[in-house]
């Protein structure tokens, strides 16, 4: 019979990759979250997103909310961040870097949010960065802006005509804020069991949500559901619904169990199979191709971000 030691070593062998698999689900998102753009507001999109998703989730929210009493304060601060930035504002930039960029890098530049998870994992949990990690950091970067600029001759004449796109920046936000989450959702696993860490997270990115409409005025019939999202009832709610299953409750769960056996600076690695997913789609599906220095540039930015990967694994086996 195996002792907890052992399980929690064959954990940590499983545990990246059950995040890899919820990642991966993840980046299915485009599928759905690109055709919704032009039926609704990306907040709205992200607001229904949730109210679907905690509908999926009331079996596991309701038996275990007792727990809540039994919460400490530093956790119910990683909840709170992880619910606002990771699961509303986060997605918010997501959907409108989707809808002002190319979707394709939108989703590789998203790989950058390893570092932010990697800082942020020192910062809190105090996990050692290795001494190479600040060179492939800079790497990748380098290696994200380059892949960012379509017509990197012309950058000297102005960011619009080099093709530096409004998505590029509102996916770099959107980095900053799921970097982060990946970090407060370590937190929030340390300090609650999965079920009511998964279902809590939606709560509070709807209770988010549900007040960034009311201050832009769109909690409103006309806003929620307009008009093209009317006039074609029976796809909207389809896409809507595959957006909440498919690529949000059941990707939410596994990878929130695999986040509970992962370290926080690994996990960020193991996400990059939402790129690998993502890319599938918006170029296969939507011909959102590369340019040749882009594609060099994502895989610089893809490598350097796996030696990242290598050489902080070094310092953890440590």
């Amino acid at each position: 019979m195996m002792d907890a030691n052992d399980h929690r070593a064959r954990g940590f062998d499983y545990g990246p990759w059950l995040v890899g698999l919820g990642a991966a689900l993840w980046g299915t998102e485009s599928a759905w979250r690109i055709p919704l753009n032009e039926l609704f507001d990306a907040d709205v999109i992200v607001f229904w997103e949730h109210v679907l998703i905690l509908l999926m989730f009331l079996p596991l929210l309701l038996p275990n909310l007792g727990e809540l009493c039994k919460i400490d304060i530093p956790t119910w601060s990683y909840l709170l961040f992880s619910g606002f930035a990771g699961s509303a504002v986060g997605t918010i930039f997501f959907t409108l870097a989707l809808k002002h960029g190319n979707p394709t890098v939108v989703n590789v530049i998203l790989n950058i949010q390893p570092v932010i998870s990697t800082l942020g994992a020192f910062v809190l949990f105090g996990d050692r960065l290795a001494p190479r990690f600040f060179l492939y950091a800079a790497i990748a970067i380098l290696a994200g802006i380059f892949l960012s600029v379509e017509f990197p001759a012309l950058i000297g004449v102005s960011f619009e005509r080099a093709g530096l796109t409004l998505g590029t920046g509102y996916a770099l936000i959107c980095a900053f804020f799921w970097g982060g989450s990946t970090v407060a959702g370590r937190g929030v696993m340390m300090g609650m069991s999965l079920r009511l860490a998964s279902s809590m997270r939606v709560v509070v990115g709807l209770f988010c949500m549900t007040l960034i409409l009311c201050v832009y005025g769109k909690l409103h019939g006309s806003t929620l559901w307009p008009i093209p999202a009317q006039t074609h009832t029976a796809k909207a709610i389809a896409l809507l619904l595959a957006l909440a299953s498919i690529s949000g409750g059941i990707p939410l769960l596994i990878y929130f169990q695999g986040l509970r056996l992962t370290r926080a600076s690994t996990a960020g690695y193991f996400e990059m199979m939402q790129t690998l997913a993502a890319v599938c789609i918006t170029w296969g599906f939507f011909n959102a191709a590369l340019r040749p220095h882009q594609i060099v540039a994502a895989i610089v930015l893809i490598a350097a971000v796996a030696m990242v990967q290598r050489v902080q694994a070094t310092v953890e086996a440590k």
